[in-house]
């Protein structure tokens, strides 16, 4: 029983070429024009490009190589039938129907960010400073602690202890609070800081000392909790102000920037650049989908490896380094007829899949509003096209859409499904965004609490609980109504 159990477990066992194809599904437009590259550059026998001949004969035979050569024996008893690689029309241009594809003329190259890094800049600026020899080790020191957001998280005792460990500057931290206040002059105002409060007030103190900017550093000095619990009424009794005092010290505070470090465009990353791998769009009041032209590449197999093969069969005499040879081109011929359906059959499966989501989706991409996003999930789609959920899986997770309303990642169309009041499946989408909305709406004086979101949401046909509620609004990133408080 354990046996049968077992082979049973084996023949479900993917192949290399399968494993290798689904890497290919998963693969978006411009990580597969890298495998492209290194296909053509590893197998001669592929060669890209436009090719005059008709069309691609699939009909490459492996029986002959297969029955007569073992690459062990030392003798081949049978000659090679190289016919089935030799067609007149053997090697065309490669692509899927026309009307699949977009003309693309994006940029190809991934953009990098160009100038010096953070810390780079950081230390250019130490260079106009009058530093003693050990004042500026413990500068260079301070700089290379500073995060990629700009602070520096560490207490003052550890970074004394730190310089006498491993730079040999033993100091005081008394000094390295000197040393400190300097690093904090240098650009961006606010760098270096230790805390968010820290931080702030560095960047309110350089600005125009206005009364609202000077109220703004009392409120942060002196009230940091109270200002960041939006406890107003505390702020205007504490310092005996009028809401629009308040309401232009906090436009004041609104206006800096609470990661001085992490806009700061020498940081030398990458910088994202998305290329959509499919387009939507709507002809007629039609919805009509193309597959980015950069994902069906022009392949073919080299003439130069048919020839060879074509030499062999006309020569009378074949000797094993003859036929050594021709098994070689067999394999590279093979590889590349391999490749070329592989990218057949990746740009069905793309477009097939991406067509049944947007049928299904078809009220949201005609309209845009994600109220009329439906419920689906991935089986949803698998079952439409009878494909494995895990291939849905592939496509979703890693492919983007262009729409009349911006490039989205296709795995945002899929949601679980919620009854509303009538007992109609709705999509969570959907309710998101009606929530977003409530939300939205709300009078910032008096914001709406979880459970009155949750009253709100039951008068519009939507029956969910509160803690519910409270779940959608941070995974839409929304803070608790105390914090959305404004005066």
């Amino acid at each position: 029983m354990l046996k049968q159990q077992l082979n049973f477990k084996l023949s479900q066992k993917l192949s290399p070429q399968q494993i290798q194809l689904m890497k290919m599904i998963q693969l978006p437009t411009q990580a597969f024009e890298q495998r492209i590259a290194q296909e053509l550059e590893e197998n001669p026998a592929l060669e890209g490009g436009k090719e005059e001949s008709n069309e691609f004969d699939d009909e490459f035979s492996n029986d002959e190589f297969d029955d007569n050569y073992d690459e062990g024996n030392e003798v081949i008893e049978t000659d090679i039938n190289v016919d089935d690689y030799l067609s007149d029309d053997e090697v065309p241009s490669y692509k899927l129907s026309a009307n699949n594809y977009s003309a693309d003329d994006e940029e190809r190259q991934m953009p990098y960010a160009a100038g010096t890094s953070f810390t780079q800049h950081l230390m250019q600026q130490l260079n106009t400073y009058r530093l003693d020899e050990e004042e500026e080790e413990i500068a260079r020191f301070l700089v290379g602690s500073v995060d990629e957001s700009g602070y520096i998280r560490r207490e003052i005792q550890d970074i004394v202890d730190d310089l006498a460990f491993t730079q040999n500057v033993y100091t005081t931290a008394d000094k390295v609070e000197k040393v400190l206040k300097v690093v904090q002059e240098l650009d961006p105002a606010g760098v270096a800081a230790r805390d968010l409060q820290e931080c702030l007030l560095l960047q309110l103190e350089r600005k125009e000392q206005t009364p609202s900017v000077a109220l703004a550093i009392d409120i942060l000095d002196e009230t940091f909790d109270h200002f960041s619990k939006k406890h107003y009424k505390k702020l205007i009794q504490k310092f005996d102000i009028t809401e629009d005092q308040l309401r232009e010290a906090i436009h004041e505070i609104e206006t800096l920037n609470p990661k001085p470090g992490g806009t700061y465009s020498g940081n030398n990353r990458i910088i994202e650049h998305v290329v959509p791998d499919f387009a939507i769009k709507i002809v007629d009041g039609e919805l009509d989908l193309t597959l980015n032209g950069r994902n069906a590449p022009e392949l073919h197999v080299s003439h130069d490896y048919t020839n060879m093969l074509k030499g062999y069969k006309e020569s009378k005499e074949k000797s094993k380094a003859q036929k050594d040879a021709v098994m070689f081109i067999k394999q590279k011929l093979d590889a590349a007829k391999w490749f070329i359906d592989a990218i057949k059959q990746r740009q069905q499966t793309l477009f097939v899949t991406m067509n049944a989501i947007m049928h299904h989706q078809e009220e949201y991409f005609l309209t845009g509003d994600e109220r009329k996003l439906k419920p689906m999930i991935l089986k949803d789609i698998a079952d439409k096209i009878n494909m494995d959920v895990s291939t849905v899986s592939r496509v979703a997770n890693s492919k983007y859409v262009d729409t009349p309303y911006g490039t989205k990642l296709i795995k945002e169309f899929f949601s679980e499904s919620m009854k509303n009041d009538q007992g109609e499946d709705v999509s969570t989408k959907e309710i998101k965004k009606i929530l977003e909305i409530t939300i939205s709406e709300e009078n910032k004086r008096k914001p709406l609490t979880d459970d009155k979101l949750a009253k709100i949401l039951l008068e519009k046909g939507y029956p969910i609980a509160r803690r519910t509620i409270a779940k959608y609004r941070e995974q839409l990133d929304l803070p608790v109504a105390r914090l959305r408080k404004e005066i």
